[in-house]
């Protein structure tokens, strides 16, 4: 069976367990980009810590949660975003101003947008989490 979305489904399924109270969370497949994404989460304080586990198939990530996730999903279509249009996509996905974060992957790496603001670079909207 193949995922469409394998950065959706990790998102998911951090949310439901966070959702759920549990303490651990697991899933497949690995990929450099969820890896990213999970690195942005702990540094923002949503998780505590993360580790990746080599199967020998497609690898799996052990994800230690804090309880601090509300809400986190992917933004589908990726949508492509100037410098200058940051405040709009803010205005669409979060909740308030100052509150949660939206992930990008520009061409200096994945970071979070207000990292991409200072940077003044544009990049793709992968997902949002507050």
């Amino acid at each position: 069976m193949s995922l469409t979305d394998p950065v959706a489904d990790a998102l998911i399924n951090l949310k439901n367990h966070e959702l759920a109270s549990k303490k651990e969370c697991t899933f497949k497949p690995a990929s450099k980009l969820i890896g990213e994404v999970l690195k942005i989460l702990i540094k923002k304080g949503f998780i505590e810590k993360y580790e990746l586990i080599d199967d020998g198939r497609d690898g799996m990530f052990r994800v230690e949660l804090n309880g601090k996730i509300n809400e986190c999903r992917a933004i589908k279509p990726r949508y492509a975003v100037k410098k200058s249009e940051y405040e709009k996509y803010e205005k669409r996905f979060l909740p308030s101003k100052d509150i949660g974060i939206m992930i990008v992957s520009t061409p200096q790496g994945v970071m979070t947008h207000t990292e991409a603001k200072k940077k003044e670079i544009g990049g793709r909207l992968i997902a949002f989490v507050y």
